[in-house]
């Protein structure tokens, strides 16, 4: 691997730092000395918050929806400025940085691949093609045909299923239909995203119906540093049931036995090798059927995780998940050797219904910390995917079970009121 040096110190240009997990680069950036530079559009840079603004060395403004534009002048940004690793912060725009990665002579991962971290689709094939894994799927292009792939029978998904957009994340558009009333409803909740916002960005109106995998849900972020591939803790994850499957928490350790954390770890690096992460880092989600020692693998991005999960791995682990990301991009051999074992837990608020957020009280506990991300007089969504969080407590303990419970207690005693 390559090093490079600077008084100034390296440089990374962040394919839109905007993402939810943008402020985690912005503190490993810090701790590493790296000047972080941002590609965007200049209509979503004056919408930045201070925090984001002031951190940066810099931006390139451009149109990240079309591909040649943005190549060509992030390219010159890019020799303009010794930029010497290519970040993506927001999913969407990961194969950008792959080919942006391959035209500047930057480690990155495989372009020919890259659009299977981001199209649903062209993951499941990617998954057959690798023998991963995965929940059977089929594709719809509206309910007819969403009828005829979910039909009973040795050819058919049969009941429930997942469906999906093939291109959104943060469980938008996200549902599980119990039998074919819902179906209809459930096509169109997934087809009216058409645009990824605020960029503008033109997703794919496909549908994906997915086979309905019983059991736990677990992720398991993986660092691939020139082909290497270095797995993360395996996290246990928490959500509602019904229709709508937000996620409610998550908790490092994940309590998974020794063997079983390790087939987890094996099977997202897996995952994140057949999208073509090769200098970077992928986000898996996995489930475990009842009685199974296999998981299954649901979807994988390549990017950092969202939901503040790089606070609740490295609270529990002393590893920085995007310390170490920035190292992988920039050709260094990442740190991701624990320097502790505790564990944490972090637990989201949610509405009972949308409205408008009347009051939000959150109590302070040892070993806690909260943080409240709408305030009185904001529009509430309906608990329909993450958007309609509130807030978050972070606990952390010597032991998973007690981060849980003291997580658990936070928010017993919280007080959301919607109007």
């Amino acid at each position: 691997m390559t090093m490079w040096t600077s008084p100034r110190g390296p440089a990374v240009l962040v394919i839109e730092p905007m993402g939810n997990a943008g402020r985690f680069l912005v503190e490993a950036a810090d701790r590493l000395g790296v000047r972080l530079y941002a590609a965007t559009h200049e209509e979503v840079h004056d919408g930045y918050p201070d925090w984001l603004r002031t951190a940066l060395a810099g931006v390139c403004a451009t149109d990240l929806t079309d591909t040649a534009r943005a190549l060509e002048d992030m390219a010159a940004f890019c020799r303009q400025h010794a930029v010497a690793g290519i970040a993506a912060c927001f999913e969407l725009f990961t194969p950008l940085a792959a080919l942006l990665a391959r035209r500047v002579g930057l480690p990155g991962n495989d372009p020919r691949l890259a659009h299977a971290a981001r199209n649903k689709i062209l993951m499941g094939e990617a998954f057959a093609a690798a023998g991963i894994p995965a929940p059977r799927w089929a594709v719809a292009h509206d309910v007819a045909e969403a009828h005829r792939v979910a039909r009973e029978g040795p050819d058919g998904l049969g009941w429930p299923l997942v469906v999906k957009p093939a291109e959104q994340g943060g469980s938008w558009g996200v549902s599980v239909v119990e039998g074919p009333d819902g179906l209809a409803d459930a096509v169109e909740a997934a087809q009216r995203f058409t645009h990824a916002q605020p960029h503008g960005l033109a997703l794919d109106p496909r549908v994906l119906l997915q086979e309905y995998v019983a059991g736990e849900e677990y992720s398991c972020d993986t660092v691939v540093a020139g082909g290497v591939a270095y797995p993360m803790p395996v996290v246990r994850k928490d959500t509602t049931k019904g229709r709508y499957r937000v996620e409610t928490g998550h908790t490092c350790p994940s309590g998974l036995s020794a063997r079983l954390v390790a087939q987890v770890r094996h099977t997202a690096a897996r995952a994140a090798l057949a999208v073509g992460v090769r200098d970077g880092i992928a986000h898996t989600e996995v489930k475990i059927p009842p009685g199974s020692r296999t998981p299954h693998v649901i979807e994988t991005g390549a990017r950092l995780p969202g939901d503040s999960l790089c606070e609740v791995v490295e609270a529990a682990t002393g590893v920085s998940e995007a310390v170490a990301y920035l190292q992988a991009v920039l050709g260094l051999v990442p740190d991701t050797v624990p320097s502790r074992a505790d564990a944490a837990a972090i637990r989201f608020l949610l509405p009972e219904s949308g409205g408008v957020l009347r009051r939000v009280d959150i109590p302070g506990l040892p070993g806690t910390h909260s943080e409240v991300s709408l305030r009185p007089g904001d529009a509430v969504p309906e608990p329909s995917d993450s958007t309609c969080r509130v807030g978050h407590v972070v606990a952390r303990a010597g032991t998973a079970d007690r981060a849980r419970a003291l997580a658990d207690r936070v928010v017993a005693r919280s007080r959301v009121e919607v109007g």
